[in-house]
This record gives structure tokens, sequence and C-alpha cells, in this order.
């Protein structure tokens, strides 16, 4: 029986990308994102997007670039100070309101200009601006001209689009928010795990806990996670406050339990999504004084020893058909 690999180019087999990090774009006055699902977890409705802050890499792939890499041959690369003017270029005429959409405007911008690309690759992270608030004789208002940055976690978002044989398919879609740092000071434990003589972890049935958490979500139809149809987009500000609601409401035994409550929760909300998936790392702290008399419930803690423990992890639909039967 003849391989199938066998008729496939010896490019196919090895990786092989070039590109470029760090782009940084500032589009003032971009499209606003207006007219997205309501949810009972949140209530962000908008982002104005008079500010539209993003971090992008670029990586192009092909067959074509291999002579650059074993022969030094320059003659079809596009230089990637090129792909930041490019990228940066295009920005000015981008008329969708999300990171996901300029993502796909920018890469199919890139293998209509240049043939010989068989796929490109761009990811993203946002720099949400949030607008200062000015104390008015008539009370607290926000300016419409003076931002600040400052936020910890940032939504983010990556797609791959390959050149098919009448048009561009999406090879890869996922949307995502990274950085989340929520610490819990009570309303979790651990206990009931593995003990033998490698156990030193004592058990804990009322825990301060403290995650760093990335979560990212796939639709059912790629294109719905471009914004186009604001109904259908899901926005990073939503997905966070569903995390930090199910962290609040629900006692978990485990970090697993909570990651998976908060993706049922998600999936429960926004039907559109076929997974949603989490790094999750455990940076709960060090317990100093377990008991401080004059002040009740008080503790004394710090940060915790450098090993960490961590969680991967992916929720589907069929998760919660299952617990329905």
């Amino acid at each position: 029986m003849e391989s199938k690999m066998a008729n496939k180019p010896a490019t196919a087999k090895r990786t092989m990308y070039y590109g470029k990090g760090d782009v940084f774009v500032y589009r003032t006055y971009a499209k606003p994102l207006e007219g997205i699902k309501n949810i009972p977890e949140s209530s962000f409705s908008c982002r104005s997007n008079i500010i539209l802050g993003m971090d992008i890499q670029v990586s192009l792939k092909g067959e074509a670039f291999l002579s650059s890499f074993t022969e030094g041959d320059n003659s079809l690369i596009v230089a990637t100070d090129s792909m930041k003017n490019f990228i940066l270029y295009h920005a000015g005429e981008y008329e969708g309101a999300t990171m996901e959409g300029f993502l796909a405007f920018v890469s199919e911008k890139f293998l209509n200009k240049y043939s010989h690309i068989q796929a490109i690759e761009m990811s993203g992270r946002q720099f949400p601006f949030k607008e200062i608030t000015l104390e008015t004789e008539s009370g607290s208002e926000g300016s419409n001209k003076v931002f600040k940055e400052g936020i910890l976690e940032k939504p983010t978002a990556t797609m791959e689009l390959e050149r098919g044989d009448a048009e561009y398919n999406v090879a890869s879609q996922q949307s995502g928010i990274e950085e989340l740092h929520l610490v819990k000071v009570k309303g979790s434990s651990f206990h009931g795990y593995i003990k033998d003589e490698f156990t030193t972890l004592p058990e804990t049935y009322d825990r301060p806990l403290f995650i760093y958490l990335n979560i990212y979500w796939k639709y059912h139809v790629e294109g719905d996670g471009y914004g186009d149809d604001p109904t259908k987009y899901v926005c990073a500000e939503q997905v966070k406050d569903i995390a930090q609601t199910i962290f609040h409401q629900v006692d978990s035994p485990s970090i697993q339990k909570l990651i998976y409550e908060i993706g049922k929760r998600i999936l429960t909300r926004f039907p559109q999504l076929k997974e949603v998936s989490f790094e999750s790392n455990n940076r709960t702290w060090e317990t100093i004084l377990d008991e401080i008399p004059s002040s009740g419930e008080g503790k004394v803690f710090t940060d915790p020893r450098p090993p960490y423990g961590f969680q991967g992890f992916s929720v589907t639909p069929e998760d919660l058909e299952r617990e329905e039967d």
C-alpha cells in the first residue's frame, strides 16, 4: 500500500514559517461594537472603539520559502518590515469593530497581494483603553477624548487562513482572554487526594485560592467570531464576567471543578461556541499566620514558593448534553 505522505512535498513534513511580532497598532475611531447579546452575569454592552489598540503577530507559510532557508535565496521573501507596514496601512482601511475581524481582513489582503504565500497565521492581543471619569457639577461623566490603559487581562485572537483551490479556507480560528488574576479569600477547598510517602500537603476545607487564568473559545461557524453580526459575537469582557461570577458563586473542591463550571456557563450563554478551553495556574498564597485573635477571620499570607500547579481543560456542548441526560 502506497504511503499517503509519498505524494506530499517535502516541506509538508517540516516546520517552516517566518514573520513579524510586536506590531503595535492603534486605530482611533474604529466602528463601535454595539448590539451584542446581553447576559445576566455581565453589564458589558458595547465597545466604543475610540481607540482600538492591538499587538499583532504575523507568520507567512509556503513551499516557496524553502530556498530562502536552504540556499539563502531572498527573491520570494517579503521583508518582515514590509509585513509591519502592510498591517499598519490596512488598519486604516478596516471597517469592522473587532480584532478577530481585523485579523481576517488583513490575512485575506496578504493572500491577495502575494500569490506565493500558501497560508498566513495571525494573532493579536488587544489593549482595552478605558475613558477616564470626570467629576462635574452635574455628577460623574466619562471623557470622550482621554483614556487610560492598565487593565491586566487582555482579549486575544488567533487565526490561520489557507489558500484553497478556488477560495481561502479558515484552517483555525480562536478567541480568548488572558491574564485573569482572581483570588478568593474563602470558599475553596482541596482534600481527598492520593496520600503516600511523597505527600506533605495538608488537606484544607476552606482556603484562599489565587489563580492565573486564560480562557479560549471556538465558534461552530468561524465567521461568527469576526463581529459582523454582533448578536453572535462573544465578547471577552462578558467571558471574564462569567468567570468572576462563577468563582464567587461556587464553593469549589478543586481548580479543575471550578474551570469546568465556568466552561459550562459560558457554553450555556453562548450556544454558538463549539469549545471553551482553559489554561490555569495555582498561585495560592502560603499561610504565615492562621489566626489573628484581634481581627476575627484575619490571616497573614505570602507568595507561594516557585513551583506551581497548572491545569489544562476543554469543555464542549457534549458536556452539557451529558449532564442533561
